[in-house]
Protein backbone atom coordinates (compact mmCIF):
# COMPACT_ATOMS: atom_id res chain seq x y z
CA UNK A 1 0.00 0.00 0.00
CA UNK A 2 2.80 2.39 0.64
CA UNK A 3 4.10 2.61 -2.92
CA UNK A 4 0.45 3.19 -4.52
CA UNK A 5 0.19 6.07 -1.56
CA UNK A 6 3.51 7.55 -2.83
CA UNK A 7 2.65 7.00 -6.50
CA UNK A 8 -0.78 9.07 -5.87
CA UNK A 9 1.27 11.98 -4.27
CA UNK A 10 4.24 11.89 -6.76
CA UNK A 11 1.65 12.16 -10.02
CA UNK A 12 -1.17 14.47 -8.43
CA UNK A 13 0.85 16.45 -5.80
CA UNK A 14 -1.64 18.31 -3.65
CA UNK A 15 -4.73 16.84 -5.44
CA UNK A 16 -3.37 13.78 -4.25
CA UNK A 17 -2.73 14.25 -0.89
CA UNK A 18 -6.05 15.50 -0.18
CA UNK A 19 -7.55 12.70 -1.84
CA UNK A 20 -5.90 10.08 0.40
CA UNK A 21 -6.19 12.65 3.47
CA UNK A 22 -10.18 12.51 3.13
CA UNK A 23 -10.22 8.42 2.35
CA UNK A 24 -8.12 7.79 5.39
CA UNK A 25 -10.40 9.43 7.40
CA UNK A 26 -13.60 7.77 6.00
CA UNK A 27 -11.15 4.25 5.68
CA UNK A 28 -8.94 4.78 8.97
CA UNK A 29 -6.60 1.75 7.72
CA UNK A 30 -5.48 3.78 5.07
CA UNK A 31 -2.19 4.86 6.76
CA UNK A 32 -2.22 9.37 7.32
CA UNK A 33 1.56 8.78 8.75
CA UNK A 34 3.17 7.53 5.31
CA UNK A 35 1.01 10.64 3.12
CA UNK A 36 2.08 13.09 5.45
CA UNK A 37 5.59 12.10 6.24
CA UNK A 38 6.21 11.49 2.56
CA UNK A 39 4.38 14.36 1.52
CA UNK A 40 6.77 16.45 3.74
CA UNK A 41 10.12 14.34 2.20
CA UNK A 42 8.06 15.42 -1.70
CA UNK A 43 8.95 19.27 -0.73
CA UNK A 44 12.61 18.88 -0.80
CA UNK A 45 12.28 17.22 -4.02
CA UNK A 46 9.48 18.36 -6.05
CA UNK A 47 7.26 21.72 -6.76
CA UNK A 48 5.41 21.02 -3.50
CA UNK A 49 5.21 23.26 -0.44
CA UNK A 50 5.16 22.93 3.11
CA UNK A 51 2.59 25.13 3.14
CA UNK A 52 0.76 23.58 0.32
CA UNK A 53 1.12 19.91 1.57
CA UNK A 54 -0.33 21.50 4.98
CA UNK A 55 -3.60 23.12 3.61
CA UNK A 56 -4.03 19.95 1.13
CA UNK A 57 -3.91 17.43 3.80
CA UNK A 58 -6.28 19.77 6.67
CA UNK A 59 -8.60 20.17 3.75
CA UNK A 60 -9.09 16.65 3.20
CA UNK A 61 -8.87 15.97 6.42
CA UNK A 62 -11.64 18.02 7.34
CA UNK A 63 -13.75 16.78 4.48
CA UNK A 64 -13.76 13.32 5.39
CA UNK A 65 -14.05 13.82 9.14
CA UNK A 66 -17.46 15.95 7.90
CA UNK A 67 -18.69 13.05 5.82
CA UNK A 68 -18.48 10.60 9.19
CA UNK A 69 -20.17 13.45 11.10
CA UNK A 70 -23.26 13.63 8.34
CA UNK A 71 -23.47 9.67 8.54
CA UNK A 72 -23.31 9.96 12.62
CA UNK A 73 -26.57 12.40 11.85
CA UNK A 74 -28.11 9.26 10.54
CA UNK A 75 -27.78 7.84 14.09
CA UNK A 76 -29.57 10.00 16.22
CA UNK A 77 -30.54 9.41 19.63
CA UNK A 78 -33.81 8.47 18.48
CA UNK A 79 -32.83 5.68 16.54
CA UNK A 80 -30.34 3.95 18.87
CA UNK A 81 -33.45 4.35 21.47
CA UNK A 82 -35.47 1.74 18.60
CA UNK A 83 -32.39 -0.49 18.25
CA UNK A 84 -31.77 -0.81 22.20
CA UNK A 85 -35.52 -1.46 22.72
CA UNK A 86 -35.14 -4.14 20.18
CA UNK A 87 -32.01 -5.95 20.82
CA UNK A 88 -30.91 -4.00 24.50
CA UNK A 89 -31.68 -6.98 26.84
CA UNK A 90 -29.37 -8.70 24.38
CA UNK A 91 -26.46 -6.05 24.65
CA UNK A 92 -27.34 -5.35 27.98
CA UNK A 93 -27.68 -1.77 27.09
CA UNK A 94 -30.58 0.77 28.41
CA UNK A 95 -32.34 3.81 27.41
CA UNK A 96 -30.87 5.29 30.13
CA UNK A 97 -27.61 4.52 28.90
CA UNK A 98 -27.61 6.09 25.81
CA UNK A 99 -28.79 9.14 27.32
CA UNK A 100 -25.71 9.22 29.99
CA UNK A 101 -23.11 8.65 27.05
CA UNK A 102 -25.14 11.40 24.86
CA UNK A 103 -25.13 13.85 28.10
CA UNK A 104 -21.30 13.37 28.54
CA UNK A 105 -20.58 13.94 25.04
CA UNK A 106 -22.53 17.26 24.88
CA UNK A 107 -20.08 18.49 28.03
CA UNK A 108 -17.00 17.12 26.89
CA UNK A 109 -17.87 16.61 22.84
CA UNK A 110 -15.62 19.58 21.89
CA UNK A 111 -12.63 18.62 23.74
CA UNK A 112 -12.96 14.98 23.01
CA UNK A 113 -12.77 16.02 19.58
CA UNK A 114 -9.63 17.75 19.84
CA UNK A 115 -8.00 15.50 21.73
CA UNK A 116 -8.98 12.01 19.79
CA UNK A 117 -7.09 13.63 16.22
CA UNK A 118 -3.67 12.81 17.55
CA UNK A 119 -4.80 9.24 18.67
CA UNK A 120 -4.79 6.49 16.06
CA UNK A 121 -7.73 4.69 14.62
CA UNK A 122 -9.98 7.30 17.17
CA UNK A 123 -8.92 10.46 15.00
CA UNK A 124 -11.44 8.95 12.44
CA UNK A 125 -13.88 7.46 14.23
CA UNK A 126 -14.55 10.39 16.32
CA UNK A 127 -16.69 12.26 13.98
CA UNK A 128 -19.48 9.60 13.87
CA UNK A 129 -20.39 10.26 17.86
CA UNK A 130 -19.88 13.78 17.37
CA UNK A 131 -23.21 13.44 14.72
CA UNK A 132 -24.86 10.86 17.07
CA UNK A 133 -24.91 13.55 19.59
CA UNK A 134 -26.28 16.44 17.20
CA UNK A 135 -22.82 18.52 18.22
CA UNK A 136 -23.07 22.02 17.09
CA UNK A 137 -21.43 21.93 13.35
CA UNK A 138 -19.36 25.00 14.41
CA UNK A 139 -17.79 23.68 17.27
CA UNK A 140 -17.03 20.25 15.49
CA UNK A 141 -15.64 21.95 12.76
CA UNK A 142 -13.31 24.46 14.89
CA UNK A 143 -12.12 21.23 17.28
CA UNK A 144 -11.19 19.07 14.46
CA UNK A 145 -9.72 21.55 11.77
CA UNK A 146 -7.61 22.74 15.08
CA UNK A 147 -6.70 18.77 16.24
CA UNK A 148 -5.90 17.84 12.82
CA UNK A 149 -3.62 21.13 11.98
CA UNK A 150 -1.25 20.34 14.74
CA UNK A 151 -0.95 16.56 13.76
CA UNK A 152 -0.45 17.43 10.27
CA UNK A 153 2.11 20.32 10.56
CA UNK A 154 3.96 17.87 12.91
CA UNK A 155 4.22 14.97 10.90
CA UNK A 156 4.70 17.09 7.36
CA UNK A 157 7.64 19.10 9.02
CA UNK A 158 9.26 15.95 10.47
CA UNK A 159 9.01 14.38 6.91
CA UNK A 160 10.95 17.33 5.42
CA UNK A 161 13.54 17.70 8.03
CA UNK A 162 14.65 13.99 8.14
CA UNK A 163 14.56 14.00 4.32
CA UNK A 164 14.82 10.24 2.59
CA UNK A 165 14.59 8.80 5.81
CA UNK A 166 11.51 9.68 6.10
CA UNK A 167 10.38 6.20 6.18
CA UNK A 168 11.67 5.69 9.43
CA UNK A 169 9.26 8.22 11.14
CA UNK A 170 6.37 6.08 10.06
CA UNK A 171 8.20 3.03 11.66
CA UNK A 172 8.15 5.31 15.01
CA UNK A 173 4.21 6.38 14.21
CA UNK A 174 3.70 2.55 13.90
CA UNK A 175 5.27 1.42 17.66
CA UNK A 176 3.45 4.42 18.89
CA UNK A 177 0.23 2.95 16.91
CA UNK A 178 0.12 -0.70 18.28
CA UNK A 179 0.80 1.21 21.79
CA UNK A 180 -2.21 3.00 21.42
CA UNK A 181 -3.47 -0.15 20.17
CA UNK A 182 -2.82 -1.93 23.00
CA UNK A 183 -3.84 0.65 25.51
CA UNK A 184 -7.36 0.92 24.11
CA UNK A 185 -7.39 -2.67 24.06
CA UNK A 186 -6.64 -3.03 27.61
CA UNK A 187 -8.94 -0.04 28.62
CA UNK A 188 -12.13 -1.16 26.44
CA UNK A 189 -12.05 -5.06 28.54
CA UNK A 190 -11.88 -2.85 31.91
CA UNK A 191 -15.27 -1.33 31.05
CA UNK A 192 -16.52 -4.55 29.97
CA UNK A 193 -15.73 -5.85 33.66
CA UNK A 194 -16.68 -2.76 35.15
CA UNK A 195 -19.97 -2.40 33.01
CA UNK A 196 -20.35 -6.24 33.91
CA UNK A 197 -19.60 -5.68 37.58
CA UNK A 198 -21.91 -2.88 37.91
CA UNK A 199 -25.03 -4.58 36.12
CA UNK A 200 -24.53 -7.95 38.11
CA UNK A 201 -24.55 -5.45 42.03
CA UNK A 202 -28.12 -3.88 40.46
Amino acid sequence: MEHWLTDIINEYGYMGILFLIALENIFPPVPSEVILTFGGFATTTSGLTIGGVVAASTVGSVLGAIVLYVIGLQLDVERLEKIVDRYGHVLRITRKDIHRADAWFDKYGPWTVFLCRFVPLIRSLISIPAGMSNMNFGLFLLFTTLGTLIWNVVLIYLGASVGSSWDTIVEYMDLYSKFVYVLLAILFVALIFLYIKKRRKK
